[in-house]
């Protein structure tokens, strides 16, 4: 019996290698679409590499008639806040137009199981803590309204087309493969956790806590931190879910536990043994106080449960930075 094929675009980065490899080891094909922008070749391992981009619908469809996947994840997104206010243009034109572009090119291709890669920043302020798929969605930044537009015309593509979509609204992604194949790579990182370790490992000049004066149990920040492979099973999941007959659903990942940020500084100065000098600064704009998931329907949906600690996905990305070497190039 031949393999069912899955489209991951964005695959070459890093959420989509993550899942890459797990459909891999599950019995799917993972076909990578990537530009390679944000993405790493060397990080397409499971299966072919076709390059495009996203607005390209003629690449798109020669894509697809090569290979007629079952199912499509979609990865592929500019995801950083900060650039989102200073380059709307930028992400509405990858995240809206891209990713309608993907839809219609998927849906002509006959291809009606479709993961979407989305973002409890959908939500905006959270009114209520752990968050549920019920609370309001109000973003407050250009990156979180690109992955609320295209949620909503998911919704109407299901309900007028007959699309079948699972949209996944992730909390905080972090850690890395456990064998060190791959991990975090971004070009300029601005994640906690590999900020935090690239000052541990003497990288850069130390860690600034943004905002030191929040309403929570320290001070700062209350974030939920997921680790990736568990991120990386609920999409696979998702695709077993829709190539089953599963109805269009949006669903929370996160673990549903908060960390604040000097907690998570201390757990990562604790499974480093290197402490390293924090410095705290103002509040940034935008920043929630706290963001942690509600994950029961995702339980009851898919049959999927968290199982990596904090201290898990800090062991595997300390094992990925300490040992990768794009911090030289």
């Amino acid at each position: 019996m031949s393999k069912k094929k899955v489209l991951v675009v964005g695959g070459a980065g890093y959420i989509g290698s993550h899942t890459s490899l797990l459909l891999a080891e599950r019995g799917y094909e993972p076909i990578v679409f990537d530009n390679l922008s944000n993405g790493h070749a060397e990080f397409v391992k499971w299966g072919p590499l076709e390059q495009g981009d996203i607005r390209d619908r003629k690449r798109l469809d020669e894509v697809f008639a090569t290979h007629k996947p079952d199912a499509v994840l979609h990865f592929a997104a500019l995801i950083e806040v900060g650039e989102s206010v200073k380059n709307p243009v930028a992400f509405y034109d990858n995240n809206v137009i891209g990713a309608l572009t993907l839809l219609s090119a998927a849906m002509d291709a006959g291809v009606q199981a479709f993961v979407f890669s989305s973002t409890c920043a959908t939500y905006g302020l959270p009114e209520r803590v752990p968050m549920d798929e019920t609370h309001g969605q109000a973003p407050i930044n250009p990156y979180g309204r690109t992955k609320f537009i295209i949620e909503q015309a998911l919704k109407d593509y299901g309900t007028y087309k007959g699309l079948r979509s699972v949209m996944l609204r992730y909390f905080n992604a972090a850690g890395a493969d456990f064998e060190g194949r791959i991990g975090e790579w971004h070009t300029p990182e601005t994640h906690a956790i590999p900020l935090a370790i690239e000052a541990a490992l003497g990288r850069r000049q130390g860690f600034k806590v943004f905002g030191s004066d929040y309403d929570t149990r320290d001070g700062t920040c209350v974030r939920d931190y997921i680790h990736v492979l568990d991120l990386a099973d609920a999409h696979v999941r998702a695709v077993d879910y829709l190539l089953n007959g599963g109805e269009t659903v949006e669903l929370n990942l996160g673990t549903g536990t908060g960390t604040t940020v000097k907690e998570l500084l201390n757990a990562i100065s604790e499974v480093s043994g290197k402490p390293f000098p924090v410095e705290y600064v103002g509040r940034r704009d935008g920043d929630s106080t706290s963001l942690v998931a509600n994950n029961d329907k995702a339980k009851a949906v898919l049959g999927w449960e968290p199982k990596y600690t904090l201290e898990d996905i800090i062991r595997s990305a300390w094992s990925w930075h300490s040992k990768a070497n794009f911090h030289l190039q």
